[in-house]
């Protein structure tokens, strides 16, 4: 199974490389897979690639996923 991550784009690093963040993390990311990063852009990486660009709505609806699998991962482990 492939798991690709929302990340936003915190910084460009270099031609093909930026810095993308999901939730508190921050990670170096290969840009070479999208046209024309953005900062702020929301994006999904997968291997330490962006493989796509999100439309902000997407990303919103994502995230908020991310969000709720977090909080019951969190419970769980309380448990």
């Amino acid at each position: 199974m492939c798991l690709a991550v929302p990340h936003t784009l915190v910084a460009i690093t270099g031609s093909q490389t930026a810095i993308g963040r999901a939730g508190t993390i921050e990670v170096e990311i290969r840009t070479d897979l999208i046209e024309n990063p953005v900062i702020g852009e929301s994006v999904l990486v997968h291997a330490g690639f962006a493989i796509e660009k999100l439309r902000p709505e997407e990303a919103t609806e994502i995230e908020a996923l991310w969000e709720e699998i977090r909080t019951h991962s969190e419970r769980l482990s309380d448990e």
